[in-house]
């Protein structure tokens, strides 16, 4: 049986948490997915929400760790977040995409009939939908809705459709797994740096 992650796990840096969160299981408003793709943000890093500081809009980054940052983006899409680190330390880990594990019909009501199973929750905006979140979720604490998975590989590269600090290895995703979304380069971002 899995074992549902304490807010100490979330009060670490999120680059560390990030690689830890796959496989887990999060579970809300009668949904359960596997996660199988995240990014880490933090309030030094340029393409963070955290970065200019505390705002109206970001002040949930900034702790307590495990709580839910929920964000509206492009005009019609919510994406969501697990908040890590100290108190203060604005950072969180985007949830990117993952497998729905229970709740199936839950998800594809609010998805449309017509998704594919794969796509349910394969994407940061299709994930959120499928659980249900919208703006009323931000600030909702987590702690006890996410549960330790299976031990799972992980690998790590650039952040997906971001135009600062693009090659930024901070994209963690489980290898091969058919529920990972592609990655995709903004095409505003700088050409990446040749080692």
């Amino acid at each position: 049986m899995s074992r549902a992650l304490d807010r100490g796990f979330f009060a670490r840096d999120s680059v560390v948490v990030a690689p830890e969160l796959l496989g887990c299981i999060v579970t809300a408003n009668g949904v359960s997915v596997r996660l199988t793709e995240v990014e880490a943000y933090r309030e030094d890093d340029p393409a963070s929400h955290s970065f200019r500081g505390p705002t109206a809009r970001t002040k949930v980054m900034f702790g307590p760790a495990g709580f839910l940052y929920v964000y509206f983006t492009y005009g019609m899409h919510f994406c969501a977040n697990l908040v890590c680190g100290a108190d203060g330390a604005g950072a969180a880990v985007l949830l990117r995409a993952g497998e729905v594990v229970d709740g199936a019909p839950v998800a594809q009501g609010r998805r449309g009939e017509n998704v594919a199973e794969r796509d349910l929750a394969r994407g940061p905006a299709r994930l959120a939908q499928a659980m249900g979140w919208g703006r009323d979720d931000d600030g909702r604490d987590m702690v006890g809705a996410v549960s330790r998975g299976e031990p799972v590989a992980s690998l790590a590269g650039p952040r997906t459709g971001i135009t600062k600090a693009a090659d930024t290895a901070w994209r963690f995703w489980i290898p091969g797994d058919r529920y990972v979304s592609p990655y995709k380069r903004h095409p505003k971002a700088p050409a990446a740096e040749e080692d």
